[in-house]
């Protein structure tokens, strides 16, 4: 792992030794403020390239949410490599000493480029939380349907497992989008599964049956809840 991670820096490190290599060999320290300046943005460009895969939250969102903001990144790097190299050679060979228009043309390509960023990472903010919000709603049936699964597996008694399977169907049809008003409702729903596990494990089949009667009557009374805020 560190030898891997040392490779990455020296990858990332090339474009700089071989850019201020040609850059200093080429012209010296003696250069007009027009010069430096477009030096200066060619290296902020390059240095928020290499920083943006740290601009998304988490390591699962930068594929599907950290692409755009490569995107966004590399266009504005070569589009300021380009500029930036034009306003060196042609303030290097002429000597011109004003450094308003490479200035300014610059900064106002660094400040759209920053909205464009900013406003992808507010967007992506945004995506982020809202899967955050949904996770744990889309796990409550997850977690009720893999019970009952694992339940059916072990149940031989022919109406045992009809009535299981009845409760199976209508929570693998329930639906998975949630409402924290109903919380209650499925914390019972979890709790009565959690009981016919017990139940099972005992062979109470009398006990079995009533719960299973009872869980389906619970998540209907769910999805009927939940039909509300809608």
């Amino acid at each position: 792992m560190k030898n891997e991670n040392l490779l990455w820096i020296i990858l990332k490190s090339i474009f700089l030794i071989l850019f201020n290599v040609v850059f200093f060999f080429l012209g010296g320290f003696d250069r007009p403020a027009s010069v430096w300046i477009s030096y200066g943005f060619i290296h902020f460009a390059y240095f928020m390239l290499l920083l943006t895969p740290q601009l998304t939250r988490g390591k699962k969102s930068w594929t599907e949410l950290g692409i755009p903001l490569y995107y966004v990144s590399s266009i504005y790097f070569f589009v300021q490599f380009a500029i930036g190299l034009f306003f060196i050679l042609v303030f290097s060979l002429t000597g011109l000493e004003s450094y308003v228009i490479p200035f300014l043309m610059q900064l106002g390509l660094a400040g759209l480029y920053g909205v464009i960023l900013v406003a992808h990472m507010i967007a992506n903010e945004r995506t982020v939380d809202a899967v955050e919000k949904r996770q744990p709603q889309i796990s409550f049936i997850k977690e009720a349907t893999a019970k009952i699964k694992s339940l059916l597996e072990n149940i031989n008694d022919v109406e045992e497992k009809k009535k299981i399977e009845r409760v199976y169907d209508t929570l693998y049809s329930s639906p998975v989008k949630s409402h924290p008003d109903i919380a209650p409702v499925e914390t019972h729903i979890l709790q009565s599964i959690r009981a016919l596990e017990v139940a099972t494990c005992s062979e109470n089949r009398d006990c079995i049956i009533d719960l299973a009667d009872s869980l389906e009557i619970a998540i209907n009374e769910r999805n009927r809840q939940l039909k509300t805020y809608n």
